[in-house]
């Protein structure tokens, strides 16, 4: 079965205000939370065949270092400058030009296009926080025919999530 994991990036440092947005690093908070997520996905035996990035700095960083957490090669990302800050329609593009050969897709991308993904996708919460996930299980075994009636949510998590076994 395929699956897609929506990925919004890690907290985002805002110590160097004057910095373009594009550029902006991983806060600490970031630091810490994206490893702990990419070990939570683990835990629930999910490891990616692709991770599709946004190309903004805190992205990448996200990306790099939930592979790292999940001990998979870094080559499994590929960085997509038409992610930044993408829209829906601008995701599910690439989505669906992935081979058919991929079984689980990882997007890191940004609000709030995930967001507005998720939405699109059938389901809806108020926000997906840095560092969140939002999962779909794929009713289909082709990503070109990823659409919401082809799509079930499998869960989300997020850093400060409670419930989180």
């Amino acid at each position: 079965m395929k699956k897609i994991v929506l990925i919004r990036h890690a907290k985002s440092s805002w110590d160097n205000p004057w910095l373009n947005d594009h550029d902006r690093p991983l806060a600490e908070r970031g630091i810490k939370a994206a490893p702990i997520m990419g070990k939570g996905l683990l835990k629930r035996g999910i490891k990616p065949d692709l991770i599709l990035s946004s190309s903004a700095e805190r992205a990448v960083a996200t990306a790099k270092l939930i592979v790292e957490a999940m001990e998979a090669s870094p080559e499994i990302i590929e960085i997509e400058p038409n992610l930044y800050h993408a829209s829906p329609s601008v995701m599910m593009k690439y989505i669906h030009m992935q081979k058919d050969s991929k079984e689980t897709l990882f997007l890191v991308g940004h609000n709030p296009g995930l967001n507005d993904l998720i939405e699109y996708l059938g389901e809806y919460i108020d926000n997906l926080p840095t560092a969140g996930i939002f999962c779909f299980n794929l009713l289909v075994d082709s990503w070109a025919e990823m659409h919401s009636k082809t799509v079930k949510k499998d869960f989300w998590d997020y850093p400060k999530n409670k419930k989180r076994s």
